[in-house]
């Protein structure tokens, strides 16, 4: 009887045809080996899956065909059930990872005993000399955002550190506590969903290592593109239910007028830039959708394991450092 895999690589794909097989190749030269590969494709319309098991054999191609989108959070946690691993690798189509990647972060995994999920170092992929993250940062407004974003990747993100959580284009999570907290929630669909997924690992106890050596070389936005609305519709909705269910108290109270006045400020700007629509209906809907946020919260901060003392120490607190990632991001655009 064949051993189990130690990592199961999970790969969600839609109309990702154009990026698929660069990113296999770049799987089948990993230095570590002892992986399977679970492929879950959102009902693609265009036939990239075809052949795709028979031309990589090597890398225990497993595909699961879904026949529609059901969206990031559903198909990933449908891998998740699907994979025999201890690890679960979560990477996107388009973030094409250097050989070393996964043999980097299980090495990194297993002298850090005491931390049960990691970040990747993710590069532009379209502009090498500067970085796409360091692991997420999680403001006390609710806010969130990629360490380093657009900053020299010669100069940023060299050093290994505790992240507020990490960015599930190319994670690693411990199989047996991403499930214990139910994984992603389904109710996003896309966006910020990692960010709650290590929030609620936060609350459980677990602790998110950025690793440096583990680099991948990101496209970004591949499938919906950064600017769209249904990016900004999902990403601003699914951050205030973000905040709903995880803050716990007394933080929520404390930090809720602020949580409303950054939306308030985005909300304002993103109508001036024409997606008006966009943003408002994500916040008309965040607020329908509280009976059933406030519901999950319940459970989510009963189980609890860390104090809130604790969990601010690894938020973002500056009262400005929202605004001002913001600005530095868009400066020259």
């Amino acid at each position: 009887m064949p051993s189990l895999p130690l990592v199961s690589i999970i790969i969600v794909t839609w109309n990702s045809k154009k990026y698929l097989r660069t990113f296999l190749d770049k799987l089948s030269v990993q230095i570590f080996h002892n992986f399977e590969v679970i492929l879950v494709d959102n009902g693609s319309e265009n036939g990239e899956l075809d052949e795709l098991q028979e031309e990589y054999q090597n890398l225990h191609l497993y595909i699961k065909k879904l026949d529609s989108n059901y969206g990031f959070a559903v198909a990933n946690n449908l891998g998740a059930r699907l994979a025999c691993g201890q690890w679960l690798a979560l990477i996107n189509a388009d973030a094409y990872p250097e050989p070393g990647w996964l043999e980097k972060l299980l090495s990194i995994a297993e002298q850090n005993p005491k931390y049960s999920f990691f970040s990747s170092r993710q590069i532009q992929f379209n502009a090498p000399d500067l970085l796409d993250g360091a692991g997420d940062a999680y403001h006390i407004s609710g806010l969130a955002w990629r360490n380093g974003y657009k900053l020299p990747s010669k100069i940023y993100g060299l050093e290994q550190k505790e992240s507020f959580s990490a960015c599930a284009a190319a994670a690693l999570y411990s199989r047996e506590e991403f499930l214990k907290v139910g994984g992603f929630d389904e109710d996003y669909f896309s966006y910020f969903e990692d960010v709650d997924l290590g929030f609620r690992l936060r609350l459980s106890g677990a602790k998110c290592l950025y690793v440096p050596e583990a680099v991948v070389h990101h496209v970004g936005s591949a499938s919906t593109g950064k600017r769209s609305d249904f990016s900004v519709y999902h990403g601003y909705r699914n951050l205030i239910w973000t905040f709903v269910k995880d803050m716990p108290s007394p933080l929520i109270w404390i930090f809720l007028p602020l949580h409303i006045a950054a939306i308030l400020f985005f909300a304002f700007y993103l109508t001036l830039r024409g997606q008006g629509k966009a943003i408002w209906k994500a916040i008309f809907d965040a607020i329908r959708g509280l009976p059933k946020m406030i519901e999950k919260r319940k459970t989510i901060q009963k189980n609890k394991k860390i104090k809130w003392a604790e969990l601010l120490k690894v938020m973002s607190t500056g009262l400005f450092e929202p605004f001002q990632e913001f600005v530095r991001r868009n400066k020259g655009k």
